[in-house]
């Protein structure tokens, strides 16, 4: 009946179909003594109201999905990488509320304890839920006597030595109809109980035992049915005091405080500095909360099993100091950590490192104290700089066909995948070998946008211009084509350097102005060299002479890196270095100087 008026007043015919679902539903759960269930099927239009309203709660919802969709667009597309903002204040609003939330998250499991606490498996075994099934049995006990004294009766008129069995149900039934309608008096629920307790106690002296134990029963029975109501509301109070006290204790006693966790000596809510790092999980997990969440709640487990606090004095000696080092900063200020896997082709060093299962455990326990003592050095405030640029070197890498390096490699790669992220604003992969290009297009699918774009490779040849891009030449270290050098030297990363490029077969000269009394000092390096160079001093007067400072030679790459000269005079011209690139490439010049007072 529904379903054809349904079909009649409503022309597409899908609603009809929803509308008819929604009609049979009561009818299936009519099995069911639900208050709801009977409603009036004959009548059409009872139904329709429901089916109505059902439809536009799912048009509601639908429009929810989709404006969640949008927002969770609106969060994880990323054309490029650029370094967000982690002032709160500056964020989008769906960044915003998803920080809130997990805020809130954090919270409540601070003060439940949760980062602390044992699993709830443990938790769960106490001594209370033993005994049920022990009182359960007790009560099929008492019902089974309790039939067995029903069936008593019966037995007893064709068998009559069970006598003593006999009487007291007999004074039983004697007693229910003896008792008037009327209410008794006060006291006579005493005297009755009086009497009974003393036939059943003298008939019980001359049975034996089996019949000992159906008097007792029976003597149970009675007296809690026949028990005076002023003893029961006596008994009733004193059952209800007890979870009272229980409560007034539990509510004097105040709630442990909450608990206080770190993450690389930050507080997880305390300060600015907190949401820095909360941000850091977010945009690890796309701004899905319940997920960023969830990896806090690993990452902090984690470093307790890991025993990170006590990592951190270790003594895990210095073998592995030119594989993984830190030094300088790019032009952003970021700090740069090299990571040389080339190190790794001397043969003693490797079996030092990955020959068994314990030495990788060793080189991994070196890689995360290297990294945590790096990050503890980041600023997080939210202005401050709080990720860093990695240069991975893959000239002379040994390469897939290494077992050992592989597993340790993939070992600390989920490791720092799933402890420590957005640490990485760039990782730059210079000498790549064309194996390592063909593996990464092969892999470049699979990776998110976010984290394509924070990928750079640079072959043999384009590695010193690729690093140049991103880190200042006098911050790059001498070996990959910079002016940055260990120990003392006479210019330092705060003494600028500049970059020139020379065309193929041309000639460039740099000149250095200098005035009486001065004592120049430069240095400069071609990247490949293969040129010519020359330096020589020409004096202001017209009749003064020029001084050659460094005769013109062919500088090769095996030569030497780096030229530091000097020249001091006592009257005013100029210094003129000359570089003559004679190949049919470019080549990249880079050179710096500063003069120093000079008195005879």
């Amino acid at each position: 009946m529904a379903q054809e008026t349904l079909d009649s007043e409503s022309a597409p015919a899908a609603p009809a179909q929803e509308v008819s679902v929604v009609v049979e539903k009561p009818q299936v759960t009519e099995k069911e003594p639900q208050p709801s269930a009977p409603a009036p099927l004959p009548e059409p239009e009872v139904p329709e109201k429901p089916a109505v309203v059902a439809v536009e709660e799912e048009a509601v919802e639908v429009e929810k999905l989709k404006v969640e969709e949008k927002e969770e667009t609106k969060i994880t597309q990323s054309v490029s990488f650029k370094e967000e903002t982690n002032i709160a204040g500056e964020l989008p609003e769906p960044q915003k509320k998803a920080l809130d939330e997990l805020k809130q998250l954090i919270q409540e499991a601070l003060n439940n304890h949760e980062f602390t606490a044992k699993p709830k498996a443990e938790e769960k075994p106490v001594a209370e839920p033993e005994p049920e099934p022990k009182k359960e049995e007790e009560e099929n006990k008492e019902e089974k006597k309790e039939e067995k004294e029903e069936e008593t009766p019966a037995a007893e008129i064709s068998e009559e030595p069970k006598v003593e069995t006999d009487a007291p149900a007999a004074v039983e039934v004697k007693e229910e109809e003896n008792t008037p309608p009327p209410p008794p008096p006060a006291d006579a629920p005493a005297a009755e109980v009086v009497v009974v307790e003393t036939e059943v106690a003298e008939k019980a002296k001359a049975v034996d035992d089996d019949g000992a134990k159906t008097v007792e029963a029976i003597e149970e029975s009675v007296v809690a049915v026949a028990a005076p109501p002023a003893e029961k509301e006596k008994e009733e109070p004193s059952a209800e005091v007890a979870p009272q006290s229980e409560e007034t204790k539990e509510a004097q006693v105040p709630p442990p405080p909450p608990e206080k966790v770190s993450i690389w000596g930050i507080p997880l809510l305390a300060e600015e500095k907190s949401d820095v790092i909360l941000l850091k999980f977010l945009r690890a997990r796309d701004f899905k909360v319940k997920d960023a969440f969830t990896m806090i709640k690993n990452t902090v487990s984690w470093r307790k099993e890991f025993g990170i606090e006590t990592l951190l004095d270790e003594d895990l000696g210095n073998e592995l100091e030119k594989v993984v080092f830190m030094q300088g900063f790019d032009k952003e200020g970021h700090p740069v950590c090299y990571n040389v896997y080339g190190e790794f082709q001397n043969k003693e060093l490797y079996q030092n490192t990955f020959a068994d299962e314990e030495k990788r455990s060793k080189f991994l326990r070196w890689r995360i104290q290297f990294l945590e003592k790096s990050i503890r050095k980041l600023d997080f405030n939210p202005t401050g700089i709080n990720t860093m640029v990695q240069v991975n070197d893959l000239k002379n890498s040994p390469g897939p066909g290494k077992k050992e390096l592989r597993q340790a490699t993939n070992q600390a790669l989920n490791l720092l995948q799933d402890n420590y992220p957005e640490f990485v604003a760039k990782q730059v992969f210079i000498n790549v070998p064309w194996w390592y290009l063909a593996f990464n297009r092969m892999i470049s699918p699979f990776l998110t946008q976010r984290t394509k774009s924070k990928f750079v490779f640079a072959s043999p040849a384009k590695s010193a211009e690729t690093l140049f891009k991103y880190i200042a030449p006098e911050q790059v270290p001498v070996q990959y084509g910079g002016l940055s050098r260990e120990g003392k030297q006479e210019f330092s990363v705060a003494d600028a350097v500049t970059e020139v490029t020379i065309k193929p077969a041309a000639k460039h000269s740099v000149e250095f102005p200098i005035t009486e009394n001065c004592n120049l000092v430069w240095e400069l390096r071609v990247v490949g060299w293969e040129v010519n160079y020359g330096a020589e001093f020409v004096p202001t007067a017209e009749d003064g002479y020029t001084v050659i400072v460094s005769k013109t030679r062919k500088v090769s790459s095996a030569d030497e890196t780096v030229i530091s000269d000097s020249f001091k005079t006592g009257e005013p011209g100029k210094v003129v270095l000359t570089i003559d690139n004679q190949t049919s490439k470019k080549k990249k010049l880079l050179y710096r100087s500063k003069t120093k007072p000079y008195s005879d």
